[in-house]
């Protein structure tokens, strides 16, 4: 098979936030417990659909893929290996194994079982002479590890001509010196990956991996409240009334503790979110320049595009336990505690003087709650608004990798605009997203973003798969 040239493409299709992961199995007592993770709702037949569809579509010319990041969800795996060669934690039972070579790769190994059809279907794609770029995101930070490139790479079975139609881009690629391709969460303070040229730090003899704020938040709260879909934010940021009414519909029964289960999860969180921002990346001073050289030889950039792209990166959230603490509803749950002592105490001194009775202790406790109300809704959270780059973002990256159109997932939202000279687009999500928690009301977008030549130049359209075909959406396909 001929090899095929990366810096050159003519047809190239851009898909994100699959969020493979395990299959959940149903619970008996509970079947809406992580339902969305179930099998019953896995693409895998849908996607090796859509890589015929787009074989048939490039009318036999070579097609370039581009998996932009989040096609593995590292961080909702919940498997152990049942006799490991390293030790477990109690906190890896009740959360999920930590993010260190070893472990790593043994969730994607349990991720890819479970996902055979998908990866049937890529490695006939790629071994039909089209070429598979991965992009790192968030939730598969973990692909960093070269044990999990590895592991990906035998798992498809191919021969060594066509593991060289396969990369592992860092966090960004550049297709055909027109097209910009990032996942988009480098400009999340919430997910950033803090310096994607060096992810790795040094623990007491281990190699571990730097994790954003919203990856250690997913592991140690929501893989333990199970009821919440993670891969749609309405569903896990509410207010404190509709936290209630989703109480008592859906929780209570199954999980009557689940404020408990939430306070603990956010204190460890906290911790080890702040803890991970004082740790120091691991960097050989000796081969600093040869790991800009192949980061920028992968993504078919220069080492100056490198390096100017990762000023760009925003400042990671882990730096401010304050602002931490909010988005996890700990200063809240801090201003009862304190108003809990402060009564406690009030009362104490008041029943030493004369024999009064703790009921009285309500009185002052329901005085406050229209305050307590008052200061949770103008609380409110930061998350959704930092996932969208804005408009400098786009224009500095524009001028330093000389492109005219950036492509964005990250965001699970569907976007195609002309903001200034930049086209942007961002292909949408191919997850299990549900608007409820007895996943009937589908967002199901199975979108991508093709581009094909036109006239002397190419263009992109933003799309959807279905019924084995896809149609174009928003109606705005740009030539640039």
């Amino acid at each position: 098979m001929e090899l095929q040239d990366f810096s050159k493409a003519k047809y190239t299709a851009i898909v994100s936030d699959l969020h493979l992961s395990e299959a959940e199995p149903i619970h008996p007592r509970f079947p809406l417990w992580k339902k969305f993770k179930t099998r019953e709702f896995f693409f895998d037949d849908v996607f090796v659909q859509f890589l015929d569809y787009l074989q048939q579509k490039s009318s036999g010319e070579k097609i370039e893929l581009i998996l932009n990041g989040d096609i593995f969800d590292f961080d909702s795996v919940m498997s152990l290996p049942k006799d490991p060669t390293f030790r477990v934690s109690w906190l890896e039972k009740k959360r999920g194994l930590f993010p260190r070579p070893e472990r790593s790769q043994f969730k994607i190994q349990v991720i890819l079982k479970d996902h055979e059809v998908f990866m049937n279907g890529l490695k006939k794609f790629i071994q039909n002479g089209h070429r598979v770029v991965f992009v790192i995101g968030n939730h598969d930070v973990e692909l960093h590890f070269p044990q999990v490139q590895k592991q990906i790479t035998l798992f498809l079975g191919l021969d060594e001509a066509q593991k060289k139609q396969i990369r592992f881009c860092e966090w960004f690629y550049i297709s055909n010196q027109d097209t910009l391709i990032e996942h988009g969460n480098q400009y999340d303070p919430y997910c950033v990956c803090e310096q994607p040229t060096h992810p790795f730090v040094q623990g007491y003899n281990f190699k571990s991996m730097k994790l954003p704020f919203g990856n250690v938040a997913c592991r140690m709260i929501l893989n333990g409240m199970g009821f919440f879909n993670p891969h749609v934010d309405s569903n896990y940021i509410m207010s404190l009334p509709e936290y209630i009414r989703f109480f008592f519909k859906y929780i209570a029964r199954a999980q009557p503790f689940l404020v408990w289960t939430w306070f603990w999860g956010a204190l460890v969180t906290l911790f080890y979110a702040f803890q991970e921002s004082l740790e120091v990346p691991i960097k050989n001073p000796l081969g600093v320049e040869d790991r800009i050289d192949e980061i920028s030889k992968k993504s078919n950039s220069s080492s100056r595009v490198v390096r100017e792209l990762q000023e760009l990166a925003a400042i990671p959230a882990n730096t401010s336990p304050y602002l931490l603490a909010k988005e996890l509803w700990l200063d809240r749950a801090l201003i009862v505690f304190i108003a809990f002592i402060v009564i406690l105490e009030i009362m104490l001194i008041l029943n030493s003087i004369s024999n009064l009775s703790f009921y009285w202790a309500f009185i002052p406790l329901f005085a406050m709650l229209p305050f307590y109300l008052f200061y949770s809704k103008s609380v409110t959270s930061l998350v959704s608004s930092y996932k969208q780059p804005d408009d400098r973002i786009l224009a500095l990256s524009s001028l330093i990798t000389q492109t005219d159109r950036i492509v964005y997932g990250h965001t699970h939202h569907i976007r195609h605009e002309m903001i200034g000279a930049v086209e942007h687009l961002n292909s949408g999500c191919w997850s299990p997203a549900f608007l409820d928690v007895e996943c009937t009301k589908s967002i199901d977008q199975k979108t991508f973003v093709w581009i094909e030549p036109y006239e002397d130049k190419r263009k992109a359209s933003l799309r959807i798969f279905k019924d084995q075909k896809s149609k174009e959406i928003l109606n705005k396909s740009i030539s640039v």
